[in-house]
């Protein structure tokens, strides 16, 4: 039996019944050929990511009824089989890297029998096709050094690493939704494979949003409505940008001029070049400082008129 992957092929009454509770018209045993299929477990995955036993079972119960497809293509065309009837099963003798006790999602798919499947139900057969991965969504994702949800709180822990000893990896926890299995022909998990999604919540601002989108260190998939949000807020952003970089070059042409005011002595390429490289908020200090009539102590380029007429040395005190 192979870990974490397409597993065999049985067929059963029980079965038979789910499967015509998901069709629309009666399907014979002859017409539906039938695989169980182990989709992801507890174990740390090479994202080292993992799910915990809890959401396991609830992902048990939303994966009833998902469509199986390749690649997670979203197309219809490219859908091939379904999920009739899932379970979380205890791996007896094995443990995580973390030490626990092993758990593994389980599940039991059907296609149709047809000309256009037959070279599929081969290739399963001769164990060509036998890495899976599913698509789902979770509220939390742990940390599992601080115990903190990085959705909502993004940590200095980085996964894959060790803080005294203790592997950094994310917990994924609350499953929120279910969407479909696919074949790759490389998946996330070791032993079945994962494709995680990130939620964001529709009611968090998009400065959070991007926040956490940082601190997720693997993949992100976003809705239509989540992505359209993105968008907007990054050409907002970019129009932001862009007003910024005028007022900016405005100051400056305001800091040359005054500067060249207040000191004449200074050749005004030189201001200009100076003032190119300042920040915008540097500008808006010397602006300021020029606007209110300050200058700028220059005591090497006191004239040495004015320089007679003291005889204290006072303009070179600190």
């Amino acid at each position: 039996m192979n870990k974490g992957r397409i597993e065999k092929s049985i067929k059963d009454n029980a079965d038979m019944e789910k499967i015509n509770a998901l069709s629309r018209r009666e399907l014979s045993e002859d017409e539906v050929y039938i695989f169980t299929l182990r989709l992801c477990d507890n174990e740390v995955d090479r994202d080292y990511e993992c799910f915990s036993v809890q959401s396991l079972n609830e992902l048990a119960v939303l994966f009833k009824g998902k469509t199986g497809i390749f690649d997670h293509s979203m197309k219809s065309a490219d859908q091939k089989a379904r999920i009739f009837d899932s379970y979380v099963e205890k791996q007896e003798g094995q443990t995580t890297l973390y030490g626990d006790a092993l758990y593994a999602l389980k599940a039991k798919a059907y296609m149709l029998r047809s000309e256009k499947n037959a070279e599929l139900i081969s290739e399963i057969d001769a164990g060509i096709k036998k890495e899976v991965s599913v698509s789902c969504s979770v509220e939390k994702s742990v940390c599992s050094v601080c115990g903190k949800d990085r959705k909502l709180q993004p940590c200095e822990h980085r996964n894959g690493k060790s803080y005294k000893g203790k592997l950094c990896y994310t917990i994924l926890d609350g499953a929120k939704d279910a969407y479909e299995f696919s074949f790759v022909a490389v998946p996330a998990q070791k032993n079945a494979g994962v494709t995680k999604s990130f939620t964001i919540n529709e009611e968090k601002n998009m400065e959070d949003t991007v926040k956490l989108i940082k601190a997720c260190e693997g993949g992100v998939e976003l809705s239509e409505k989540q992505s359209a949000s993105l968008k907007s807020y990054i050409e907002k952003l970019e129009d932001d940008a862009a007003l910024g970089e005028e007022y900016k070059r405005d100051m400056q042409k305001d800091v040359v001029r005054l500067m060249s005011l207040k000191l004449p002595e200074l050749d005004r390429e030189i201001i200009s070049s100076v003032t190119s490289v300042m920040t915008a908020k540097e500008l808006k200090a010397f602006k300021n400082c020029f606007d209110k009539g300050g200058n700028v102590s220059q005591p090497q380029l006191i004239s040495n008129e004015k320089a007679a007429e003291k005889n204290d040395y006072s303009h070179f005190r600190i």
